[in-house]
């Protein structure tokens, strides 16, 4: 039972709210919910897609404040026959993901500050927990079917199962930028990243459906059914010493209807030795044919047989014990970022940004841990990969900017460890999208915006699993911008995201082969505020 949680390694389950990979959110903006492609952006949010940039806005202070609102659904469906039904929901929802960017800009230096989550800021719900809890408690049901012969009819299972956990990596980024001239600019920065997840559920109320209804497991199989496997055990081995005396005097060899015969036994007697043959799994044919000395074996044997199925069953009992989790780990690390800005004419920028490999090791606080997954100040490493992006903007016209981005993740420079059934997580290759969009300028104040998004993985099925997976994806955003004044803009964004599913073969020595089937989706909105306080 042990293994009915395995939660070590959930902070994939929910680390990366949205876009961007494995561990990182690359939605820090309004803006980018909007247009989806910010890579070269030279408005506020450059502080966090392309720092160099911010050489290219107009000397002074620069102020913005963002939130979004993001909603995750995410359901496994698993075929595996013995659950009571295979549907999983879990949500994962981030009604307050607050971003802040403040910039200061002089002439051919800028100074740049930004706060976000750059990993996780949500927390996700599992009211029913997930398949790789509840398996193990399923096969319970199997394994008791034998309990039929004791008038014990076992034919289900309940069970109360919860888990909700709750991560956010705060990403908290300073930089300088500068003006080499007028086509280059440069940046160089670091972000300090401390970590925090929480995890708390619990798995209790454990029982198994007997003769129709619904009992405590821990209380049936230690109290009513091993009471009653050690009773016929007790009767097994009565039987065989009750027929010792008729072996020691010669009777070993002959049939039990051979003793009846001889009048070493009663009709009656011999009635309740089959009986308890039978109950013991011997067909009649091989009753029939069965020397005494063979009988006495058989019962001696089952007796054994049925002593060690008490003993089991009071030991699994033993494991059916409610159990709880509430466990926090915590952490600190720094990212080193390089930019790169290129202006060759008026209308093209392109934006270039490097953020090194970030070493992160989280410590557990823990408080209550049933499973033993969390040992109180323990370690465990959760680096977040290296990432190279760049991105251009173009202006088509006065009114009309076209914009395009790519990212790549260096996913296969992390160690992700096993998933929650052992398996080594393997990546195929580095996770990578590309996005476009575009905004129209509909009036001096008011401008319309779209963008898509392509994200590409190739997780190898034995990286995947219930508690975390993932597949590639096509994002669609859209929103608007509206500069009420020449120092004060407003943006509003919602973007939707659909996952592509994904299939893990298993193979089980219960029920055979069976698959589990993964999906997800996103929805998010956002609004966000800029002002500009002039030169200074």
């Amino acid at each position: 039972m042990k293994k009915l949680i395995v939660i070590t390694g959930l902070v994939l389950c929910f680390s990366s709210v949205f876009a961007g990979g494995l561990l990182t959110n690359g939605n820090q903006s309004a803006q980018y919910i909007r247009m989806l492609s910010r890579n070269a952006s030279i408005s506020p949010d450059a502080v966090y897609f392309n720092p160099a940039g911010l050489m290219k806005m107009e000397n002074g202070f620069y102020f913005a404040v963002q939130s979004q609102s993001l909603f995750q659904t995410k359901t496994v469906e698993s075929g595996f026959p013995l659950l009571n039904s295979g549907k999983y929901d879990g949500t994962l929802a981030a009604p307050i993901f607050p971003t802040a960017f403040a910039i200061y800009k002089k002439d051919k230096f800028a100074f740049s500050l930004g706060l976000g989550p750059n990993s996780g800021g949500g927390s996700i719900t599992f009211d029913r927990g997930l398949p790789s809890f509840e398996k193990t408690i399923s096969k319970l049901v199997p394994g008791l079917a034998d309990l039929s012969k004791i008038g014990k009819t076992v034919s289900g299972y309940g069970v109360n199962i919860y888990f909700k956990g709750e991560s956010v990596y705060w990403g908290i980024q300073g930089g300088v930028s500068y003006k080499v001239n007028d086509i280059f600019s440069v940046y160089g920065g670091a972000r300090y990243l401390p970590a925090k997840t929480t995890y708390n559920g619990y798995i209790k109320d454990i029982k198994v459906n007997v003769n129709g209804t619904l009992t405590n497991a821990k209380t049936f199989l230690q109290n009513d059914a091993a009471p009653l496997l050690t009773a016929s055990a007790n009767n097994a081995t009565g039987a065989a010493a009750s027929v010792q005396p008729l072996i020691a005097g010669g009777a070993g060899t002959l049939t039990l209807a051979q003793v009846q015969g001889a009048n070493y036994i009663t009709q009656a007697q011999r009635t309740q030795l089959e009986t308890g043959l039978l109950g013991l799994g011997a067909t009649q044919a091989q009753i029939n044919a069965m020397p005494l000395s063979t009988v006495q074996a058989t019962f001696n044997s089952g007796a054994a047989t049925l002593n060690g199925k008490a003993a089991t069953l009071i030991a699994t009992g033993n494991s059916l014990t409610d159990k709880a989790v509430d466990a926090e780990q915590t952490g600190t690390g720094i990212t080193p970022i390089l930019g790169l800005n290129i202006s060759p004419n008026k209308n093209l920028n392109i934006g270039i940004k490097y953020e090194f490999k970030t070493k992160l090791t989280l410590t557990n606080a823990t408080k209550v841990d049933d499973l033993g997954m969390f040992p109180d100040k323990a370690t465990s490493a959760s680096d977040l990969p290296s990432i190279f992006s760049i991105g251009a903007d173009y202006n088509a016209s006065k009114a009309w900017k076209l914009s395009v981005s790519y990212n790549s993740y260096h996913d296969k420079g992390v160690d992700w460890g096993n998933n929650v059934y052992g398996e080594k997580r393997v990546i195929g290759f580095n996770t990578w999208e590309v996005a476009v969009g575009t905004q129209y300028q509909v009036t001096k104040k008011f401008a319309l915006s779209v963008g898509y998004l392509h994200t590409e993985m190739c997780m190898l099925e034995q990286f995947q699993s219930d508690f975390s997976y993932y597949t590639p994806a096509n994002t669609v955003g859209g929103g608007i911008e509206w500069k009420a004044t020449k120092k004060f803009t407003l943006d509003l964004g919602a973007l939707y995201s659909k996952y592509e599913d994904a299939n893990k073969l298993f193979k089980d020595d219960v029920v055979g082969n069976y698959t589990e089937r993964y999906k997800k989706s996103n929805l998010g909105f956002a609004i966000g505020f800029a002002y500009h306080f002039g030169g200074i």
